[in-house]
């Protein structure tokens, strides 16, 4: 394989704006993605309903600071505000009052209180959930349905010097063919697994499955749990602090069950927000029938997310099946006429939804956002500072990261 100023592994959000930046800068480079497409966790398919579905990212976040934004403007994409909220929610197979749900806002009010004026000896979001007597609903959508873990596994820190996200918008053609689109005409070795980065001579080397490329530096834009799960191998060995990094990112997971409904709203309004919860932790979000769809999008979050993956897509869709019968009658069971899951956790490439720091390591995004002697970088999402976790966070992280590759090059 030629060999090349920077090679970018990875053809997520963070590694085509890596790419993007180098080419502005004159650099040449190599981008190698291990499946067969672009975008990583950004994808529309029409496969499962005939109409373009987002299997991950879908919420345009930050749109006042997301460059994706003015981009879906320019090509005519279908736009909707949409801020979650809570506008309607059941205990169980009971509705709430409208006192609950009086009670609801002003926990949710109270808990980011909490959170803003924290400074108590445990960084455990959870300790802060009973300190501050916030109800469950709060913790649900702080945990599992924002950083995609429980509350018990999420730091203080690290969840508050996350940004506002708001104000977030949905996109009819889909946020992943958006991404796709803007990334199309970036070169890239598809189906091009790197199986180990060394750096024990002057630049790096990276081996994949389809040869070896010699560079002066490596952007590395793979998941923390890609990392974690070391299916890249480093010679020598990734300092100490990099290696305890990843593991102190783990990732976090939200996991979709789309159901399409045939011949009933349910009484709800396409965009309501529907919140049901249960027991354990088995808590079930909606979104229902975005853009007048037929479908009834279900989330589930944190180690219940994990659980659903594992037990399949016919158990998913039977849960979220289930869920709605328990809250408006049988009848329902009728009308679901397909479903289905993703599985980010079950994806090798990926691993996850996102990564969120263990609690008491927040300082674990800045150890592993530190370049190795110079010629290992990383970048993407785990690493996009207050946007993190969100698709622009990762493109704005590849872009800074591959900046200052490009500036180390040119003193070099």
């Amino acid at each position: 394989m030629t060999d090349v100023d920077v090679v970018i592994v990875g053809a997520g959000c963070a590694g085509l704006a890596a790419a993007k930046r180098l080419r502005a800068a004159g650099r040449t480079f190599r981008v190698v993605e291990a499946m067969g497409r672009i975008g990583g966790r950004a994808w529309t398919t029409t496969d499962d309903f005939g109409i373009p579905f987002d299997m991950g990212c879908a919420w345009l976040h930050a749109a006042d600071r997301n460059p994706f934004f003015p981009e879906a403007q320019a090509a005519g994409w279908t736009m909707q505000h949409h801020d979650m909220g809570l506008d309607h929610l059941w205990f169980g197979k009971r509705k709430a009052t409208p006192a609950e749900m009086e009670a609801e806002r002003r926990a949710e009010a109270e808990l980011a209180a909490c959170i803003e004026r924290h400074k108590g000896a445990s960084d455990r979001l959870s300790t802060l959930v009973e300190a501050c007597h916030g109800l469950r609903v709060s913790a649900t959508f702080a945990g599992p349905m924002d950083f995609g873990a429980d509350d018990d596994e999420i730091s203080v820190t690290d969840y508050r010097a996350a940004a506002d996200l708001d104000p977030n918008y949905f996109t009819k053609e889909g946020y992943g063919a958006l991404i796709h689109a803007w990334g199309a005409e970036v070169p890239v070795t598809l189906n091009c697994t790197v199986r180990r980065i060394r750096w024990d001579g002057p630049g790096v080397e990276v081996e994949t499955a389809q040869g070896t490329i010699r560079a002066k530096a490596v952007i590395v834009t793979v998941s923390t749990g890609v990392l974690a799960f070391e299916d890249i191998a480093f010679t020598p060995d990734l300092p100490e602090g990099h290696r305890e990094a990843i593991f102190d990112l783990p990732m976090g997971l939200l996991t979709k069950v789309p159901v399409q409904i045939e011949g009933t709203r349910l009484g709800l309004q396409p965009f309501d927000d529907l919140l049901i919860e249960r027991h354990a932790r088995h808590d079930l979000y909606f979104l229902a029938f975005p853009f007048d769809t037929d479908l009834m999008v279900g989330f589930v979050g944190g180690d219940f997310a994990w659980e659903m993956e594992a037990a399949g897509r016919a158990a998913a869709v039977d849960f979220v099946t289930d869920r709605l019968v328990d809250c408006f009658g049988s009848e329902v069971r009728k009308a679901v006429r397909h479903g289905t899951m993703t599985n980010w956790g079950g994806e090798r490439h990926i691993r996850g939804g996102y990564a969120a720091a263990r609690p008491g390591k927040a300082h674990a995004r800045a150890m592993l956002a530190e370049p190795v002697a110079e010629r290992i970088w990383f970048a993407g999402e785990a690493l996009a500072g207050s946007l993190k976790q969100t698709a622009a966070g990762a493109r704005l992280s590849g872009e800074a990261v591959a900046g200052k590759v490009a500036l180390e090059l040119a003193r070099g």
